[in-house]
């Protein structure tokens, strides 16, 4: 069912190429509008978490945060590019009060997350941070969460509950369903859509990796106001999260990702395999709540768009109020109130 909610204060894939793999649309589900009040927290900088953790997972050693008790019900929670743990500053306080465990991790190329070997292929690509996520699970000894995201990591928690739904209890996702392919990625758009892929192109260019090598952090933060029009952040909160993308290895990985879904870069012959049954466009089963922001400036599909993706309990969700991209840090109680409603849909 498709509801408004207002929360106050605050990765388009193509649209026809969702459409196209779309099946029958599954809606379950309800919601009542509501209203949030507004972050106690002064000049926009979210919640610090108290300790950073680090535990060696798969080809990584992951840099995470922690909140809540030991023996809660896990909560996943995964940032995309270009921000980090701290859009969810707000949101784990909140979930840690309901009893959740709380793990938010930096993803490959952000923070303090390091290869384990310089010689591992500095890869961008979908399936491998989804893979990353999996072995963190692993090495927490977490069987299964809640997992949640937006941006890259919304993509990758869809991945996780399409590929491994045993790993996964419930999903959120900000902007719904964002699986897709190099075939797809190269299916032209309409050129107002092309407009809004402005930094794939350039990421393309070996101008455009030494601008961004250059300039990351100007062009981050262009990115952060072209995503979140609506949200008026200050520069303490944007330098917060600036600092992890001083990961020696960030640059390569996000040019690696944008070129992967190009074709313009190689990946792993070893992820071939899941790339595949990606680009089928697999079903997600498991209970999902999407969610998106009503001033949403990135690219993003429509709803309507990726429905029948989801064929268990279902519901997606707009949030009023000039809510942008970052939507976990422009409106956390909206993003946390999913969180606990998906998990209520798996019981």
């Amino acid at each position: 069912m498709l509801a408004k909610l207002n929360y106050g204060r605050r990765h388009f894939i193509s649209a026809a190429a969702v459409t196209i793999a779309a099946g029958p649309v599954f809606m379950f589900g309800s919601a009542t509008a509501k209203t949030a009040k507004q972050s106690p927290l002064k000049k926009n900088i979210s919640s610090s978490f108290d300790q950073i953790k680090q535990i060696d997972a798969g080809v990584l050693n992951v840099s995470y945060a922690e909140v809540g008790p030991p023996n809660g019900t896990a909560v996943i929670l995964l940032h995309g590019w270009p921000y980090d743990i701290y859009s969810f500053g707000d949101v784990a306080p909140l979930l840690a009060k309901r009893g959740y465990r709380v793990i938010i991790p930096y993803l490959r190329g952000f923070g303090t997350t390091r290869f384990l070997s310089d010689q591992t292929l500095r890869n961008g690509q979908p399936a491998a941070i989804a893979l990353d996520i999996i072995a963190l699970m692993d090495a927490l000894k977490i069987q299964k969460a809640v997992i949640a995201g937006f941006d890259w990591g919304a993509r990758t928690a869809d991945i996780i509950a399409a590929l491994w739904p045993e790993r996964c209890k419930a999903l959120v996702s900000v902007s719904g369903y964002l699986i897709g392919s190099q075939a797809a990625g190269k299916i032209p758009l309409p050129p107002a859509a092309e407009l809004q892929w402005w930094y794939q192109y350039y990421f393309a260019t070996e101008r455009g990796r030494a601008g961004y090598e250059k300039y990351r952090y100007d062009f981050n933060k262009l990115i952060w106001k072209l995503a979140s029009p609506k949200w008026n952040f200050d520069d303490a909160t944007f330098d917060r999260s600036a600092a992890s993308f001083n990961n020696p290895d960030h640059v390569a990985i996000v040019i690696h990702n944008y070129r992967w879904r190009q074709g313009l870069a190689v990946g792993e012959s070893k992820y071939d395999d899941i790339e595949e049954r990606l680009a089928k466009g697999p079903i997600i089963a498991v209970p999902a709540i999407t969610l998106e922001g009503d001033a949403n400036g990135a690219p993003h599909p429509l709803p309507a768009a990726y429905a029948g993706k989801f064929s268990g309990k279902y519901t997606n969700r707009i949030i009023d109020g000039g809510i942008g991209h970052n939507l976990p840090q422009e409106a956390p109680q909206a993003f946390a109130d999913a969180v606990v409603e998906a998990d209520g849909y798996s019981k």
